[in-house]
């Protein structure tokens, strides 16, 4: 196609025995946004990295505005004006701001022989306020910044050489309302530009609204492309799947009955800058919600809970009177806690998934002083069989999975441990349909088997589907508290949030 951005014609990509691309056709238009959608592993990020210069191909051949392409870097696929925001975090975090945004592009900025430091930030300061952020400081060290400021910067990064190819893979998820606006006042200046976007996200609202075309893949191939008239989400889950999803996708029950007992208090808990004076009980087998705007307070209490931040006043008591003061007395003690930020904080990405799964449990798999080898791998294929864990064996690093099949390793080492007080921060963040109604049923199984659940979503369709009560959390204090109902809306939830 002569008038193409960009073409991939007949890719192909292995990794060992796994097939991720085989045969992949792809072409990007002037003015497209083009979305790309599959299940977790279906190859999408295999695709745009390939695109990007990450990976090589195996076989196939690529055009850029008609002239063939195949980036050997990063750097290269930039020179080609092919920029890409990874799904993974994409900055370096023991370097400033603007260090990260003008990476290997240094040399820009020097005076004899040295980098002007006033140069560099005045360039980074410029460099952000062209996308819209007006709140980071370029000179301050990336660390400092939390997980939606630090992919804003790989989003000002992407855009200093003005690409007339982007690649977003996954970054919504990382993003609130307002740094999602942002994002999509970005690809909107692209298109009408006539530019190019290639857009990933397993929201399939947010899909249908951003994306001018959308392509599936599964397992590895091309399964068809859809034109804006033709976006229907059930059509587009079919086609991920291969099948129709039967079943229910939230809980089709509404009966609240959960035990007397309290497992958990938090009583005038306060800390973590934000939470403040909050009080609630969780009962045995309770899925208890907790939802609110970003910044309001929600992620900040999870971690407070499980002892991660210091209770600064109050204080987090289980049945017995125990009270959590650190994560090593939260794990003791049953607790369970799934991380939002899952690649920094809840998985080893470079350890194997038996090491991961087993981790909370090795003091239950010890005899005679040292933990005993087929206890460990018992207990690492129970978890990989129960929860479906695609991988080629226990000892595959877990860097290697799909984001949904990491996820469920986050899952399976506290099902492993036999917690019976699950804190789930954003628990299906960055999962596919498929995966989701899993975790979704594994969630209501694990309610009904005694489990405590703690759901802290900034999806209020998920809060409301699963939560046997909601409560909303607005600047780090309690604003509302919702029962489980089939007449509870989501304009009842938001009124409480704003």
């Amino acid at each position: 196609m002569p008038n193409a951005l960009l073409s991939v014609h007949k890719i192909n990509k292995c990794f060992g025995p796994t097939v991720a691309l085989r045969d992949v056709d792809f072409t990007l238009l002037p003015g497209e946004v083009h979305g790309l959608v599959g299940e977790n592993g279906s190859g999408k990020s295999t695709l745009t990295s390939i695109i990007a210069g990450i990976r090589k191909a195996d076989s196939g051949e690529m055009f850029k505005n008609g002239a063939p392409y195949d980036p050997a870097s990063v750097v290269e696929a930039q020179k080609n004006a092919v920029a890409m925001i990874v799904q993974e975090m994409g900055t370096a975090p023991e370097i400033t701001v603007a260090e990260n945004i003008f990476l290997g592009k240094e040399n820009a900025f020097r005076e004899k022989g040295l980098v002007s430091k006033k140069k560099l930030n005045k360039a980074a300061r410029d460099a952000l306020n062209k996308i819209g952020v007006t709140n980071i400081n370029p000179g301050m060290p990336t660390f400092l910044l939390n997980l939606e400021e630090r992919k804003l910067i790989e989003l000002a990064k992407a855009m200093v050489d003005e690409p007339d190819v982007l690649i977003v893979d996954e970054t919504t998820t990382a993003l609130s309302h307002d740094g999602r606006e942002l994002l999509f006042k970005v690809i909107e200046e692209m298109r009408k530009k006539n530019k190019g976007v290639i857009f990933i996200s397993h929201d399939l609202e947010e899909l249908m609204n951003v994306c001018t075309i959308i392509t599936v893949l599964r397992d590895g191939d091309i399964i068809g492309t859809l034109t804006k008239d033709q976006f229907e989400e059930e059509t587009i889950k079919t086609m991920m799947v291969g099948r129709e999803l039967t079943g229910h996708y939230y809980r089709a029950d509404y009966d609240c009955n959960v035990g007397e007992k309290i497992v958990l208090k938090a009583k005038n808990m306060t800390g973590a800058h934000l939470v403040e004076d909050v009080n609630f009980e969780l009962h045995e087998g309770e899925i208890l919600g907790f939802g609110g705007l970003s910044g309001g307070g929600i992620h900040e209490l999870g971690r407070l809970l499980f002892g991660i931040d210091k209770v600064i006043f109050g204080s987090v008591e289980l049945a017995d009177g125990t009270v959590i003061t650190d994560a090593n007395t939260a794990v003791k003690n049953g607790l369970g806690y799934v991380s939002k930020n899952r690649d920094e904080e809840a998985i080893m990405l470079q350890a194997s998934i038996r090491n991961n799964a087993v981790l909370p449990s090795l003091t239950k798999l010890v005899r005679r002083g040292m933990i005993a080898p087929k206890k460990e791998k018992d207990l690492a294929k129970e978890i990989i069989d129960e929860l479906r864990v695609k991988c080629q064996s226990m000892e595959q690093k877990v860097c290697f999975l799909s984001g949904g099949n990491k996820q469920k390793v986050v899952f399976g080492k506290w099902i492993g441990n036999e917690a019976n007080i699950l804190i789930l921060d954003c628990p299906t963040r960055g999962v596919d349909v498929g995966v989701k109604q899993a975790m979704y049923q594994l969630m209501y199984d694990l309610r009904c088997r005694g489990c405590s659940i703690i759901l802290i979503s900034e999806e209020l369709p998920e809060l409301i589907g699963m939560s046997d009560r909601l409560i909303i959390l607005k600047n780090g204090k309690i604003s509302g508290e919702f029962m489980r109902s089939p007449e509870l809306s989501e304009q009842d939830v938001i009124h409480a949030m704003i």
